[in-house]
């Protein structure tokens, strides 16, 4: 009879031991690194659908949106309503339709791309001004941060939300033009003019997220809004306005007389390329031009040499990039300086409750 007891009790006592082994596992289970992920991924996510839902609820968005489609659809019906007279020459210069949408215009009203190469930084600046400095203002901020999550996943969702805003907005521009150019023609764009019109969206991107991470650099380096917006309206009209004039002043003093020879002429007109190249709104351009004007093909000085027997023609898609891969290099990299010094001064800051 004991014996059975004793039976019974190492049964059961075993029986206990599994189950809390089982109860161990699972609770080591959660706390793995897998899961650990998953949740900040999760948290992370919602963070960024937080951002964009405040973006487009946001009356400055839908304002400069508005602004900016409806001066680009005014250009595209311009020039839509002049197509008699400006693409019915049957030459390589009208070759490409649908291309010629964003670059051309009546003369009633700039083209497409320079309504986004002008607006676009003021909707940059306008989506980033107050991402850091307006939640610290408000207490928001230190609430966030008490939260279980990495400090860095705040300025990461607010960048990644303000790009999918803004690829959102000008992928939207860009298939509203094709479509009006595909009603207007009643044909489809050739397959080079999509890819060239697809790579010209995805590099506006890049050149207006430029100014968003200005903007952010701004807002995480100043504590009041206004303060930030202020510095990037002034970074914006420097480039836009008095860097010109500084450069053409400059140029205008170095210029060489007529009577020159041809290496002082093209030293100077290489001087004038490169004061140029500062300018990301000039990368832009030149980005632009080379893209979409398949028929450009040098961007900066040649010599005589190199005009030489050069034939007048399109060049494909692969040598186009290959001739503005320097000024997409430099815009790249110029956009992610601006995210690495905010990154950097954000992680650094101390961020105290106002309590």
């Amino acid at each position: 009879m004991n014996t059975k007891v004793f039976k019974i009790n190492i049964a059961n006592f075993a029986k206990i031991k599994f189950l809390e082994l089982i109860n161990f596992i699972d609770f080591f289970k959660r706390r793995t690194p897998d899961n650990a992920s998953n949740f900040s991924l999760a948290s992370f996510k919602v963070m960024v659908q937080k951002e964009i839902t405040d973006h487009i609820r946001n009356w400055r968005f839908i304002i400069l949106f508005a602004i900016i489609a409806l001066a680009c659809m005014g250009t595209l019906f311009s020039t839509l309503a002049d197509t008699a007279k400006t693409f019915a020459t049957n030459n390589s210069e009208n070759t490409f339709f649908f291309l010629n949408l964003f670059t051309k215009s009546d003369g009633t009203l700039p083209s497409f791309f320079v309504f986004v190469g002008f607006l676009g930084p003021l909707f940059g600046i306008s989506l980033g001004f107050d991402a850091i400095s307006s939640e610290q203002n408000k207490g928001t901020l230190s609430r966030v941060m008490a939260q279980p999550i990495p400090r860095d996943y705040i300025i990461n969702a607010k960048f990644l939300a303000g790009i999918i805003v803004i690829s959102v907005m000008l992928f939207t521009l860009s298939f509203l033009v094709i479509g009006a150019g595909l009603v207007a023609l009643g044909i489809p764009p050739t397959a080079e003019e999509f890819i060239r019109i697809v790579i010209y969206t995805i590099l506006s991107i890049v050149y207006v997220s430029f100014w968003l991470n200005l903007s952010i650099l701004f807002s995480v380096r100043f504590k009041q809004p206004a303060t930030s917006a202020l510095s990037g309206l002034a970074v914006w009209l420097f480039f836009t306005i008095f860097y010109p004039l500084i450069v053409n002043i400059i140029i205008k003093g170095s210029e060489p007389s007529k009577f020159a020879s041809e290496s002082k002429i093209f030293i100077y007109q290489k001087l004038k390329f490169y004061l140029v190249q500062i300018m990301p709104s000039e990368l832009f351009n030149e980005i632009t031009s080379a893209l979409l004007v398949p028929s450009v093909r040098s961007l900066s000085p040649l010599t005589m040499e190199q005009m030489h027997g050069a034939i007048p023609s399109s060049l494909p898609i692969g040598q186009s990039l290959l001739l503005v891969w320097p000024q997409v290099t430099g815009l790249l990299a110029l956009t992610l300086l601006c995210f690495l010094f905010s990154y950097v001064i954000f992680m650094k800051r101390e961020i105290r409750s106002r309590g």
